[in-house]
């Protein structure tokens, strides 16, 4: 028997990369994958081909525009309607916009996608993820993470900074994940964290020199050069750690990890691990929230 048969999983932003690498290793253990995308060829292209790679049917779709607060809250009616319960979520999908720019809904887009969007998603299937035997929530993390992040600058308010802004609000998602795997502790949810390290995605092949730090940007060729679009061969390889939580059995029951690119269980940033920074960045969330 495959290790995951009769599992639901669901995977935000997989159409592509890191995400789309997921989906398919998932399925080809035996679980039920439902992706999500925000258009609609791209998605049904996306499943076709990872059913094909995985030889598995048990692939599905949702449409849903993860920068917005109503498409998050209509992605999660979607998939009530469709299924009875969710055993792994993977919060996959994230920005890295290379200028300032709001959502709909009035929120800095990196920080509404990478920080928001995936505490929202998680809050609206908290039900449905308590209705399984073992919950898994999953949430992948990009960029250099800095020492420290100025808790009154989450949103770009004094200044957006390219990569560094990305860096900070995925850090900031950090915060808010673990806070929540400490507040789920003691139901069949675990909410761990990973990071997959460099890979060419859509994401990758978006960034520009002026995202980089001043000092920085003479090594901006060697970033392209090691994001280079390779047919998803890092892609793959990016997505051990994520699969690595959703299914292996050695982290089973275990939560507020954070495993590294390498699928080793590694130490969360000593900013992250501060309550005072946690509570900070959750009360933020908790005021964005529409």
């Amino acid at each position: 028997m495959k290790e995951m048969t009769s599992q639901i999983v669901l995977i935000t932003g997989a159409t592509s990369g890191i995400g789309k690498q997921t989906a398919q290793a998932l399925a080809q253990q035996g679980a039920t994958v439902i992706i999500t995308g925000r258009n609609k060829a791209t998605a049904e292209q996306a499943v076709q081909e990872i059913r094909q790679q995985a030889n598995s049917s048990t692939i599905q779709y949702l449409l849903a525009d993860l920068a917005t607060q109503t498409g998050v809250r209509q992605l999660a009616n979607d998939f009530q309607k469709q299924y009875k319960h969710l055993d792994v979520l993977i919060n996959n999908a994230g920005s890295a916009a290379n200028t300032y720019q709001k959502t709909p809904d009035g929120i800095e887009t990196n920080f509404a996608v990478n920080v928001i969007t995936p505490y929202l998603l998680t809050t609206l299937l908290v039900e449905h993820l308590k209705k399984a035997p073992q919950a898994r929530v999953i949430t992948l993390m990009g960029g250099n993470l800095p020492k420290s992040v100025d808790l009154q600058n989450l949103q770009s308010e004094k200044g957006f900074d390219g990569l560094n802004t990305y860096s900070n609000t995925k850090i900031a998602m950090m915060c808010v994940m673990y806070e929540y795997a400490q507040q789920l502790k003691d139901t069949n949810i675990t909410c761990n964290i990973c990071y997959p390290g460099q890979a060419a995605t859509e994401m990758t092949q978006n960034v520009t020199a002026d995202m980089f730090p001043w000092l920085l940007r003479p090594f901006f060729p060697v970033f392209k050069l090691l994001t280079r679009p390779d047919g998803g061969k890092s892609a793959k390889k990016a997505a051990r750690s994520s699969i690595f939580l959703a299914s292996a059995a050695e982290v089973s029951g275990k939560t507020g990890l954070y495993v590294n690119k390498n699928v080793q269980i590694v130490p969360l940033p000593n900013f992250v691990l501060i309550a005072n920074n946690r509570k900070k960045v959750w009360e933020t969330v908790q005021t964005a929230l529409k």
